[in-house]
């Protein structure tokens, strides 16, 4: 998933980190390839607005873990080429699919906490060759909304309530959204419609994807 383009992004922007916040992937590839940001510099910023919004402020709960390992990567020399298009561009995963690191796969469950595969998933290792930063995994709809026919989008029991960031204190007696954040890739998209990475990846089983970019401004394949 990535953000639409946006009109106001012809302006002058305040800083060229707060436009890259809500701006295209190719906007932030430009910028690296540019040398008008470092691949350190844009992680660390997106891990500052993590901890601002997703894990204070609004408390968004759309990304479930960060990698440990996001930052070793980010030379200041690293910029997008033809062979690595996507060199220093920080991506989240959704949490049901596999990386071979330090980051456990639990599909949101608290029957995998701490699990971890034995390799990347295919999409993975086309990322981490195109020089993507792996910069963590996003909450899901638990087991990718297979666990239940009733289950909340967006909540998952090791990684709890995705909120809406259009309406992040709109909630219902129980704890559920009043606007939902789709599933079951929610994480994955309010993410990236909150500005916490250049682009993310979720799956598809059955609107997994477009019901969650439908109701939080996104475009996904």
């Amino acid at each position: 998933m990535s953000e639409l383009p946006r009109a106001g992004l012809t302006e002058p922007p305040a800083s060229t980190m707060q436009m890259l916040a809500h701006a295209p992937m190719s906007d932030v590839i430009d910028a690296l390839a540019g040398r008008r940001i470092t691949a350190r510099a844009l992680a660390e910023f997106y891990l500052a607005r993590i901890a601002a919004y997703d894990r204070d402020g609004p408390k968004l709960n759309s990304v479930r873990a960060l990698n440990p390992d996001a930052l070793a990567g980010t030379l200041d020399g690293t910029r997008p080429s033809a062979q690595r298009p996507l060199a220093g561009v920080p991506i989240l995963l959704k949490d049901n699919i596999a990386t071979g690191d330090e980051q456990p796969t639990t599909a949101g469950s608290l029957a995998l906490e701490g699990a971890r595969a034995r390799d990347d998933a295919t999409i993975v290792k086309l990322l981490r060759s195109a020089g993507a930063v792996i910069l963590g995994k996003a909450n899901l709809t638990e087991f990718a909304n297979m666990l239940a026919i009733d289950m909340p989008s967006g909540y998952s029991s090791l990684g709890g309530q995705v909120k809406n960031p259009y309406a992040p204190g709109l909630m219902d007696e129980h704890g559920i959204p009043v606007l939902t954040p789709g599933g079951s890739s929610s994480g994955s998209a309010v993410a990236v419609a909150a500005g916490l990475c250049a682009a993310s990846i979720g799956t598809e089983t059955s609107g997994s994807l477009l019901h969650p970019a439908s109701l939080n401004g996104l475009v996904s394949p």
